[in-house]
């Protein structure tokens, strides 16, 4: 086995695999009201292409997680069967899913049952009414009763991932944090990141790491957790002295490129080797001309060679990627 190495020293073990650029809300700093014009449906992998894409990541380069992502990844038809399928393939790799939870209530058991292991669940707000301002979608109960189905269906832990928004959704962080608390559940604030579709993002407006953790510090006790981070890209804080932590993922602020164990595939087939990436490398064209999976699984080397050793947010030549989140895969 050969791994996903980089020119910098890293490894990547960690695909995040985008099964769809498709979503079933239309939050304000992801997408247009409208909505966008979808991946045509011969562009986007088959079950088969992405099983036997994460079967070379897994059993060739030494991949040990993979994630599902989107777009929505429950809007993906086909989503238990591939999950049972890759598990099938390595019984050991560890699956995970994030997802908004609409419909997670309904298929939680059946991913549970087909091999998942974890949920991870994009939530900004507690009050209906600031969900609906944010989504443009009333369905704030419907994702309540997504996280308490994956929590039952052994999803866990789970994870809650929230960005908040300054002026609409900022002062939320402590009541966020002590309903997570309340129901066991991880969470997990998230800068807000230069990938809407709208490349509308601005900086000066983003709620920072610091602003966040003033925020939770003046209503919770909290103290920097003791275990390594690794390639973790939260930072995690002890809440009244543990166990329970929160964490910060600061990829804006406090980006931690130089531990990065992550690379991408999109839902048409694309390698990205950084969720900031400028270029990606093809699989799909090569996969359909007949490429073996040992030449796809090359093709896959030469694209995480030439990672960068950093974002580069913070350089003044920094260029948004043209896809947006949605189409990239979280």
């Amino acid at each position: 086995m050969q791994p996903l190495i980089d020119q910098h020293g890293r490894t990547a073990t960690d695909l995040r695999v985008s099964l769809t650029d498709r979503c079933n809300l239309r939050c304000t700093y992801c997408m247009p009201p409208e909505g966008l014009d979808w991946m045509p449906g011969e562009e986007q992998l088959t079950d088969d292409e992405v099983v036997r894409l994460i079967g070379i990541a897994v059993q060739q380069l030494g991949v040990t997680e993979v994630r599902f992502t989107g777009g929505e990844p429950l809007v993906r038809r086909g989503l238990v069967d591939i999950v049972r399928r890759v598990r099938a393939l390595d019984a050991d790799v560890e699956m995970s899913i994030t997802t908004n939870a609409l419909g997670l209530a309904k298929t939680a058991p059946a991913l549970a049952e087909a091999g998942l292991d974890r949920a991870n669940v994009s939530l900004d707000t507690i009050r209906s009414d600031v969900f609906h301002q944010i989504t443009r979608r009333d369905r704030f109960t419907d994702v309540v009763e997504g996280l308490a189905a994956a929590e039952a269906a052994g999803l866990g832990p789970v994870k809650v991932n929230a960005v908040l928004l300054r002026g609409v959704n900022d002062d939320e962080a402590p009541e966020l944090l002590a309903w997570c608390l309340e129901r066991g559940y991880q969470l997990r604030f998230i800068e807000q990141m230069p990938l809407d579709a709208q490349h509308g993002w601005d900086r000066s407006s983003m709620v920072t790491a610091d602003e966040i953790l003033a925020s939770l510090s003046a209503a919770f006790q909290l103290e920097p957790a003791s275990e390594p981070r690794g390639s973790a890209p939260a930072e995690l804080f002890r809440v009244g002295g543990g166990p329970a932590t929160v964490g910060v993922i600061a990829s804006v602020t406090r980006p931690f490129c130089g531990d990065c164990d992550r690379v991408r595939l999109t839902a048409d087939g694309q390698v990205r080797n950084c969720l900031f990436a400028r270029s990606e490398s093809d699989l799909r064209t090569a996969m359909r001309a007949g490429a073996s999976d040992e030449e796809l699984a090359e093709r896959w080397r030469i694209a995480m060679w030439g990672k960068l050793p950093g974002h580069g947010i913070d350089d003044p030549t920094f260029l948004q990627p043209d896809r947006p989140m949605s189409a990239i895969g979280g």
